[in-house]
């Protein structure tokens, strides 16, 4: 068993202590999320039968059927499907893009810059198969100080007219802004509404349940590896909202004049339900190690965004690691610290998709699963990682005590 040194426990413990109103307000946040969700297995009489697959063309899957409706459901919305056969969070908002938006239409993303890997779904790096490529056009207005949307502009390019969809990122990505509350994003979706035939989409990978409420969109995407997955999925995507928009995305998920009508379950349905019914509890597990790693860092001086006691609608954690061999050190420990391939040392290499060096750590079940403790970051200054995730609040104390040990604390 690993031993840790007397003066980093005692420090651990400070750092709890600090945070007990903390955890307690959270606690009743995933009482809140999982009340509405078991409420709405019970409005559906979920049952075993529904665990059943397909094959073949899947039609009358009752199981898929009903799972689509529980996440739909769950999330507030009219409509959506959840697929294990998505492979990414990427892949989920490409088929929502892809689905929305024609030859001829204006994009106009109003987070900044999408998420790195995003650039060659919308050809903002020349790409086969792109937006641009079939004729889309993109259009971009940064935040205010990377920090809050510019309402004001937002409305006046949607008065000048040939938009067709606003786009917004609800997390930070790889960059320094602060994550959008859900409020804020259902204000500008408010906003949106007042101009028909415009469709709001929101990325929201790493902020489901974090709240207590989820955004109001045409679409609501995300990656069932990440909160929603509850880690019990093991692939997958799920996308909800309006039910034309979700009935235009399913064109692109399976085939025009198709859609939700088909597609064999093949016996993932009771992963996917599972993950929902566990995904409050396992964003409260990753919503306290998020903080108890900001408490942790900041005790050392690290500068933490957010900071250890600030309310977040997301599970991401930035820590600057000041140096490359401190960053290495961090994911190291990460590593380290995980239940798989935690023998194996992190390093920096040139991963598709991202325009600097990345370093990852993920001793994950999952391949990639951003709900279990992980760390990444591209190697440049200020070496800031990106840390989300922690299937148990103890395995995720247990993570970043390691880490601080590896950086010589």
């Amino acid at each position: 068993m690993k031993e840790f040194s007397k003066a980093l426990l005692d420090r651990a413990a400070e750092c709890e202590k600090a945070l007990a109103g903390t955890f307690a307000r959270l606690e009743e946040t995933a009482f809140y999320n999982t009340r509405k969700v078991m409420g709405v297995f019970a409005d559906n009489q979920l049952s075993e039968r529904h665990f059943n697959g397909t094959v073949g063309y899947g039609y009358n899957d009752d199981g898929r059927d009903l799972c689509d409706k529980l996440f739909a459901q769950s999330f507030g919305c009219e409509a959506g499907f959840a697929r294990a056969s998505i492979i990414s969070g990427t892949h989920a908002l490409a088929i929502g893009l892809q689905g929305l938006l024609r030859p001829g239409d204006v994009m106009v993303s109003v987070t900044g810059r999408p998420y790195d890997t995003l650039s060659g779904v919308i050809g903002l790096t020349p790409c086969a198969g792109s937006l641009a490529e079939f004729g889309v056009k993109y259009e971009q207005i940064d935040m205010i100080g990377e920090a809050t949307l510019d309402l004001p502009a937002i409305k006046e390019r949607l008065d000048k007219g040939n938009v067709k969809m606003i786009y917004a990122q609800r997390s930070k990505g790889y960059s320094a802004r602060r994550t959008l509350t859900a409020a804020e994003l259902t204000q500008l979706g408010e906003l949106v509404k007042q101009y028909p035939g415009v469709f709001f989409v929101v990325d929201n990978c790493y902020g489901e349940f974090v709240e207590k409420e989820e955004p109001k969109a045409d679409l609501l995407i995300g990656s069932l590896i990440k909160n929603p997955g509850g880690g019990m999925a093991e692939s997958g995507g799920y996308l909800v909202g309006s039910a034309e928009a979700v009935e235009l995305a399913s064109y692109r998920l399976t085939v025009p004049g198709i859609g939700l009508e088909a597609g064999a379950s093949l016996g993932t349905t009771k992963q996917l339900i599972k993950g929902l019914f566990y995904a409050p509890h396992t964003v409260l597990q990753a919503m306290k190690t998020a903080h108890f790693a900001a408490a942790m860092f900041e005790s050392f001086g690290y500068h933490c965004n957010p900071s250890a006691l600030e309310e977040r609608s997301d599970i991401i954690q930035t820590v600057d690691c000041k140096t490359r061999e401190l960053l290495l050190a961090f994911c190291g420990g990460i590593q380290a610290g995980s239940p798989v391939d935690s023998y194996v040392t992190p390093e920096g290499w040139a991963m598709p998709g991202y325009n600097d060096e990345v370093v990852m750590a993920a001793g994950a079940f999952v391949q990639g699963a951003s709900i279990e403790l992980s760390a990444d970051a591209p190697i440049r200054p200020p070496y800031r990682v990106y840390m989300q995730g922690g299937l148990t609040y103890e395995s995720g104390k247990y993570g970043i005590l390691t880490a601080l040990e590896k950086m010589g604390h």
